[in-house]
């Protein structure tokens, strides 16, 4: 145990946040460095707990009491390796996940849980700073060829995990650099590139390959694949956004999320200097409660708004655990990202019923509706149809599953009862020898489950192309989400 009584004396502390008329001007990450100090007497909170609940509320399984005591004792390049031990990308997981660890820890029971989280980043930023990250080059090679379809969180640690494993991994992605939604999909205020770029260059010099720019399933055919390789890993996401099919639909200015977000990313990367849809000066409409709502409604406060509202047409959540949602599980609470303390409004128990256009066709309203829950059903409540200025509008409902037609239909793999790919205890497919990670085999879901399912179906192609079972797999396919 670390501090025996730090969960007694010690407050809960996170890093400060710059503040905000600064930090809309720029795209850098929103929070203040934390004081090397503080973060060892934020270890020194965990109680060492003898059933450490934190362990079950990580899909990763991450030995949260072990890295925490290491820090507590400054053995910094101990507590990197127990953290690299589970879980291939702490720096992704230190700034995205919603941390269920937190939810699950025993202080909070009663107390303010321990920062898992900050605890995390801080132990891999330390670890890349002290060049104690270096390339885990497999000692020897097995002669067998996976292709791993998509780079996002779950394709790269499957690639990484199988890659270590001796086999020879060449990882494709149909868009221009490698990254899938940590590249496109999340802000750079969320996480800055730099973090996600030095990974993929200790993969390069592992010896994974990767070939941006390709469509498989058009650039590379299904026999192409099966005939150049011994297994594959599906792991292209649930990238089929949920729309909104009202009138007005059609009008200009209404957006899916991840046609807008992605384009904020090309104006860093420097191949754009604008974004081509841009909210300087435009009532803003964010329609969807969720994170990727909140990357619009941050991105759009960056872009110089005039007015940014997010639309829910769920009830506001409460601002304590519920009962329904008791320890240890993930409680849905009202939060307040960094984006929405930069501005805006948040309107909740609203459905929005119309796109109202000019006679050029270009938004100019929107017209909803206060609504109430009947019977599994939302309904209107009469008499609170309103309309709401808006130029622009962003669907950020989620996403409805993978994209079934090209790859997924050539190969011919089933579907289960959600929509998405079927796949038994090892995340093999109907198809022999392909297997699938992360989102498109789960559903939509965080990012922790995605690295957690990545490292699982490399396990299951290390059994099919070996025999053996020296790979770890934190998960079986029938788990849930917590969250």
């Amino acid at each position: 145990m670390a501090d025996p009584k730090g969960f007694i004396t010690t407050a809960r502390q996170t890093p400060q946040r710059r503040p905000v008329d600064i930090r809309i001007k720029d795209w850098r990450e929103v929070y203040l460095d934390f004081e090397p100090g503080r973060v060892k007497e934020q270890a020194g909170r965990c109680m060492d707990c003898g059933i450490p609940f934190c362990h079950n509320g990580c899909p990763l399984g991450n030995l949260i009491p072990e890295w925490n005591d290491l820090t507590w004792r400054g053995d910094w390049s101990d507590a990197v390796e127990r953290l690299h031990a589970t879980n291939n990308f702490p720096e992704f997981t230190g700034t995205l996940c919603p941390a269920p660890c937190e939810a699950a820890c025993v202080v909070g029971i009663n107390s303010d849980p321990v920062t898992i989280k900050q605890v995390e980043i801080e132990i891999i930023d330390k670890a890349w700073d002290e060049g104690w990250v270096t390339p885990q080059a497999p000692a020897a090679k097995t002669g067998k060829k996976v292709a791993v379809i998509g780079s996002g969180p779950s394709g790269l640690a499957a690639a990484q995990q199988l890659t270590r494993a001796g086999h020879d991994v060449v990882v494709y992605e149909r868009a221009d650099r490698i990254g899938g939604l940590l590249r496109y999909g999340i802000p750079e205020f969320k996480m800055e590139k730099r973090r996600l770029d030095r990974r993929l260059g200790q993969m390069r010099a592992e010896g994974t390959e990767f070939r941006a720019g390709v469509n498989v399933g058009v650039d590379v055919t299904v026999e192409q694949l099966k005939a150049d390789y011994d297994a594959v890993v599906l792991s292209g996401g649930a990238t089929a956004a949920r729309d909104l099919p009202i009138t007005g639909r059609e009008a200009v200015g209404v957006h899916q999320a991840m046609e807008y977000l992605p384009l904020s990313n090309r104006v860093q990367e420097g191949d754009l200097q604008s974004s081509p849809i841009d909210a300087a000066g435009k009532d803003v409409v964010v329609i969807g409660g969720g994170d990727t709502g909140a990357d619009c409604v941050g991105t759009a406060h960056r872009q110089g708004a005039a007015s940014v509202t997010q639309l829910e047409i769920m009830p506001t959540p409460p601002s304590e655990r519920p009962d329904s949602q008791p320890w240890p599980t993930y409680p849905m609470t009202f939060k307040v990202t960094s984006a929405h303390e930069e501005g805006g409004e948040r309107l909740f128990s609203v459905n929005t019923q119309e796109f109202l256009k000019d006679e050029a066709g270009n938004l100019r309203a929107l017209r909803l509706a206060e609504v109430r829950r009947e019977d599994g059903r939302f309904v209107p409540v009469e008499g609170t149809e309103r309309e709401l200025p808006c130029q622009l509008a962003f669907l950020a409902m989620g996403f409805v599953g993978p994209e079934k037609e090209g790859l997924l239909t050539d190969l011919g793999v089933e579907l289960d009862e959600r929509g998405n790919v079927a796949r038994d205890s090892d995340f093999m497919t109907t198809v022999d020898g392909v297997f699938t990670a992360g989102d498109m085999g789960r559903g939509q879901s965080l990012i922790v489950w995605a690295i957690s399912e990545g490292r699982s179906a490399a396990a299951g192609v290390d059994r099919y192309l070996t025999g053996r079972d020296v790979l770890p797999a934190p998960i079986a396919p029938t788990d849930r989400p917590m969250v």
